[in-house]
């Protein structure tokens, strides 16, 4: 193009091209080919589409790569074929583009779940990746486009494979569901935190509705960054008219779309389903060669989980919970050694109910596996608390599997200054978007004076910067020495916190408690240092999230430094506040840790219990006290608790089983769906919960009476005809068999007469039915066609990404679901309108 991308992009806005299924279905291709097969085969075809996009004022062009990974490919029985296939369909894009259009690889999800929902993990998904992006890069590819993603867990695996594996610039698109989240419940502003630290070219989303539906998605992104935004939507919310499946935005209407696109920050504008040659054209036309909208440049330093952000900065102030670590707790340390993480989970869960915002995790216990067991420990914490981690290590492989297994951006604890260490850990932190927190100690140890720490700092700061870490990455502990054997030292820490804050563009993190250690009184220590140290610019202590001064110490301090605004959070802390002897309570009991001599504040466990809306109290029947117990493990998803819970009210409370099912793993099952309905629980929470109960059920299940373990009515899933995407259709299953359905799952591209016919066979109640692609949506209505020209009794249910209700409707379907937790609750409303 003359001159490089990303001077391209400042200079005005890029048009990428569109929709690329439904053009090879307007030349011939079945529903149920492999489009990249396809397109090999019909070299002619393939080209034909490239060059009507060239033409319409695409700048750049997307291969017909989109499901070109080895477990895709798979389908076909095509996955040793991957590179050869990848190299070809790039080499028939190049020749189209000629010499001013870029062309980009077009990648795909492979259609695997991330464990504990499935059985993928970084390693296999990496991997394929990695054999895509290079085959493309070798066959001549201008730059990497990420599609279609909808968990951000399988998009952070495939950026980092792109840009570990070439040297191609990355474009990272997110799909996003009309709630404004993922699928897997990922917020616009939490996927951006994420990408954004692994550096790609552009951010942004495709496919997601229409463009009406991605202009708030686009339009959050731009107040938080000054990164290259990208955008396909689709042309429109499709509709049935006349039998055929239309998309409703012409190409004038998208036209319009994209100048107000542009103006929320959009730098990269294409299409995608519906979107046809003509749209581009339209838009080519009303926006290229338009300068982008500038935005400032922003800096946001912040941690996530899968669907949860931190941000860190003078207008609040968050802390990390340091009790996750086997340091003189005996008790953890043989829970970790054993490999049983239940009180691992338990520490993650009491530190979240009272506040913690990010937890450390550390399995440094001697003698163990520890890079297996963070690994485990990692998959245990995110699916029992959402929040963002620290990955507490000297172990660098164990650093390493903590990076590859958590769900978000961590921060790596620790590197320090010396060159050893630096070249271990700063690599790290690149490769997986993590931020590091380096402590100011090297070869010589820690220095005795501020100035000393202070130019310690300088030297990780600057190593960090050369490779290619950014200010916010970047985190200092100045390091804290006890007042019990070296009182000098103590106020050097302050000292070095101040003039850090003032001469580099770092956060802070101190380590608070090690001040008291050896002395009596610990708390009254802690607290008043904790507050000094806030004051001299600490942005993120260390603490025990049970100790109720150190929370007090915040809590006043986010006041007194005008990082609580408006004393919100210290008002809803404090408003019901009653001094206890010496001991105040905010929203708990004190306790005194056994292993610290420190009050502790105890979250309340006397929650609701199911049904009733009414606290647990202290005189109700330990036959009550296991059923909460029960529902409280389903809603929690804790698999080793309902274990022993259920071992206890079955073998030595001798509870009823159908007791047991009713009264204890119903009520949880519901809540979750609750939670879920609430926007309080996403997609991971809501499958933990599932799995929990469908764990437990197989457990009671062989102790109920037949009719007491019937199930609720016979559902058939699939889906249909032509269409291989099934992550949604196998979510629902797992969900309606937890709700007591039998279901029997065809799997994917099933025909119309095997539908039909399974249905007849098995008496079914409901059958239902997903599809994703457009070019599919038409099957739907062949089957339930089908259902009356047989006079079959049962219900059709359909749902997936791209059907409306207005669609279900108009082919006659029963019920229209939006997502897998409505898919119960309508298949429930179906069954009784059956019986």
């Amino acid at each position: 193009m003359g001159v490089d991308l990303q001077t391209q992009l400042k200079e005005r806005i890029l048009i990428l091209d569109g929709a690329m299924g439904t053009m090879l279905q307007d030349k011939g291709m079945q529903p149920g080919q492999c489009p990249e097969l396809f397109g090999i085969d019909n070299p002619e075809i393939l080209h034909d589409i490239h060059r009507q996009y060239v033409e319409a004022g695409s700048d750049i062009i997307q291969t017909n790569t989109f499901g070109g990974n080895a477990f895709k490919l798979a389908e076909y029985g095509l996955e040793k074929r991957a590179a050869e296939i990848n190299a070809e369909l790039v080499a028939i894009a190049r020749r189209s583009a000629g010499q001013q259009t870029l062309v980009a690889a077009s990648i795909g999800p492979t259609g695997q779940l991330l464990k504990p929902m499935g059985s993928a993990d970084f390693d296999s998904l990496y991997q394929v990746y990695a054999e895509q992006v290079l085959s493309c890069e070798k066959a001549g590819a201008d730059l990497i486009s990420l599609e279609t993603m909808t968990d951000i867990g399988e998009m952070r695996i495939a950026l980092i494979a792109a840009r570990q594996n070439t040297r191609l610039p990355v474009i990272a698109h997110m799909t996003f569901e009309g709630d404004g989240r993922t699928m897997m419940g990922t917020d616009p502003l939490t996927a951006l935190i994420i990408l954004e630290a692994l550096q790609p070219l552009a951010i942004g989303a495709n496919c997601s509705g229409g463009a009406r539906e991605l202009l708030p998605i686009i339009s959050e992104m731009g107040k938080y960054t000054s990164t290259f935004l990208t955008v396909e939507p689709n042309a429109g919310i499709p509709q049935l008219i006349n039998g055929v499946t239309v998309f409703p935005d012409s190409p004038e209407t998208m036209a319009e779309l994209a100048l107000l696109l542009r103006e929320a920050g959009a730098n990269i504008i294409g299409g995608c389903c519906g979107t046809s040659p003509q749209h581009i054209q339209a838009i080519a036309r009303a926006i290229k060669g338009l300068a982008p909208v500038r935005r400032s440049s922003k800096k946001l330093r912040a941690l996530t989980s899968r669907s949860k952000h931190v941000i860190i900065n003078d207008q609040s102030i968050a802390f990390i919970g340091e009790r996750i670590n086997p340091t003189a707790r005996k008790a953890l340390a043989k829970d970790i050694k054993e490999g049983s993480m239940q009180m691992v989970i338990d520490e993650a869960k009491k530190q979240v109910a009272v506040g913690a915002p990010i937890l450390d995790v550390n399995m440094g216990v001697p003698g163990i596996d520890e890079p297996l067991a963070m690994r485990k420990a990692v998959e245990e914490i995110q699916s029992a608390v959402d929040i963002p981690v620290a990955i507490d290590s000297t172990n660098i492989l164990a650093v390493e599997e903590g990076l590859k297994t958590f769900v978000g951006r961590p921060l790596i604890n620790s590197t320090t200054g010396e060159e050893k260490q630096l070249e271990l850990i700063l690599p790290l932190a690149k490769k997986y978007g993590a931020a590091v927190l380096g402590l100011c100690l090297d070869e010589s140890g820690i220095p005795d004076t501020a100035a000393g720490r202070v130019e310690i700092a300088r030297k990780i700061y600057a190593r960090s910067k050369e490779y290619g870490l950014r200010d916010e990455d970047i985190f200092i502990d100045t390091l804290v020495k006890t007042a019990s054997a070296e009182q000098a030292q103590v106020m050097e820490t302050i000292g070095a916190l101040n003039n850090l804050k003032q001469e580099l563009p770092v956060g802070t993190v101190l380590g608070v408690s090690n001040v008291s250690h050896g002395l009596p009184g610990r708390e009254i220590i802690n607290s008043a240092y904790l507050a000094m140290a806030l004051a001299a610019g600490l942005d993120l202590p260390i603490v025990n999230p049970f100790d109720q001064r150190m929370m007090d110490a915040i809590a006043a301090a986010g006041v007194i430094l005008n990082r609580d605004a408006g004393c919100s959070k210290y008002i809803e802390t404090y408003r019901d506040y009653k001094p206890v002897g010496s001991t105040v309570v905010t929203g708990g009991r004190a306790e005194i840790c056994s292993q610290c001599n420190i009050p502790e504040l105890v979250a309340r466990v006397e929650k609701p219990a199911a049904n009733t809306g009414k606290p647990v109290e202290a005189t109700e029947t330990v036959e009550d006290n296991l059923m909460s117990k029960l529902s409280r493990a389903v809603l929690e998803g804790g698999r080793q608790e309902i274990d022993s819970l259920l071992h206890k009210a079955l073998n030595e409370e001798k509870l009823p089983a159908l007791d047991i099912v009713n009264q204890g793993l119903i009520p949880g099952i519901e809540e979750a769906g609750q939670l879920y309905d609430q926007k309080k629980y996403f997609l991971p929470q809501l499958m933990r919960a599932a799995e929990t109960m469908k764990h437990a059920f197989t457990i009671v299940k062989p102790l109920l009476s037949d009719d007491a373990g019937a199930n609720n009515g016979v559902i058939i899933m699939a889906t249909v005809e032509g269409d291989i995407h099934d992550i949604g259709k196998n979510i629902v299953c797992v969900l309606l068999e937890n709700y007591g359905f039998k279901v029997i799952d065809l799997g994917k591209d099933v025909p119309a007469e095997v539908i039909l016919d399974t249905a007849a066979t098995e008496k079914a109640d409901i059958i239902g039915l997903s599809a994703l692609m457009t070019t599919t949506m038409p099957r739907m209505k062949d089957i339930v066609d089908g259902v009356k020209e047989r006079g079959l009794s049962c219900k059709v249910m359909v749902g997936g990404a791209v059907l409306t209700e207005d669609y279900s409707q108009q082919i006659g379907a029963d019920a229209y679901s939006e997502d897998a937790r409505a898919a119960v609750t309508v298949a429930q409303r179906l069954l009784s309108i059956i019986n």
